[in-house]
C-alpha cells in the first residue's frame, strides 16, 4: 500500500488563485489613496533607491523595461514622480516629488491596514508559516536553477 500522500491538482492554479485574492485585498485598501498596489510599490522603490535610471529601477522591481515605462507615465503625469536628464545625454533619472512622498505615505497607511486585516483573517501564525514556506520554496527553486524573474504587466 502506498502510504505517501501525493499532491492533487495544479500547484500553479492554486498559487495564482491565492495571489489574485490577496492582490485584490491590497488593491481595495490602497485604492482609497487613488493608487494601485503596483503604483505604491513604484513610489516606494523610487523613494528608497532614487533618483535612479529607469533600467536600474526596472531591475530593482524585477519588471520589464516596457512595463516600467507604461507604469511611469501616469505617475509622472500626476506629479508624483519626475523624469529628468541623467549624467549623460542618453540617460534619464527618476525621482520622487514632494507630492509623491505625501501620496506614498497615505498609501502606506492603507497598505499597513490591509496587512493587519490579512493577518487577522488568516491568523498571524499562518501568515508567518506562509512567508517561511514561500521563502523556502523560492530558495529551493533557485538552487534547482529556476530564475527569480517576473515578466508581468502590472
Amino acid at each position: 500500500m502506498d502510504a505517501i500522500a501525493k499532491p492533487q491538482g495544479c500547484t500553479n492554479f492554486r498559487l495564482r488563485r491565492l495571489t489574485r485574492m490577496v492582490s485584490r485585498h491590497y488593491d481595495a485598501h490602497v485604492a482609497a489613496a487613488g493608487l494601485k498596489t503596483t503604483q505604491y510599490s513604484l513610489l516606494s522603490h523610487v523613494l528608497s533607491l532614487g533618483p535612479l535610471r529607469p533600467v536600474d529601477l526596472a531591475k530593482a522591481m524585477n519588471v520589464e523595461a516596457s512595463t516600467l515605462t507604461r507604469n511611469l507615465k501616469p505617475m509622472v503625469a500626476a506629479g508624483w514622480l519626475t523624469q529628468s536628464e541623467g549624467p549623460d545625454a542618453r540617460s534619464r533619472l527618476i525621482a520622487i516629488t514632494d507630492e509623491g512622498r505625501v501620496k506614498r505615505a497615505e498609501a502606506q497607511r492603507l497598505w499597513r491596514s490591509a496587512q493587519t486585516e490579512l493577518n487577522t483573517m488568516l491568523g498571524v501564525e499562518r501568515v508567518l508559516a506562509l512567508h517561511q514556506l514561500i521563502d523556502d520554496s523560492i530558495a529551493l527553486l533557485q538552487r534547482a536553477g529556476l530564475k527569480d524573474e517576473e515578466s508581468n504587466d502590472e
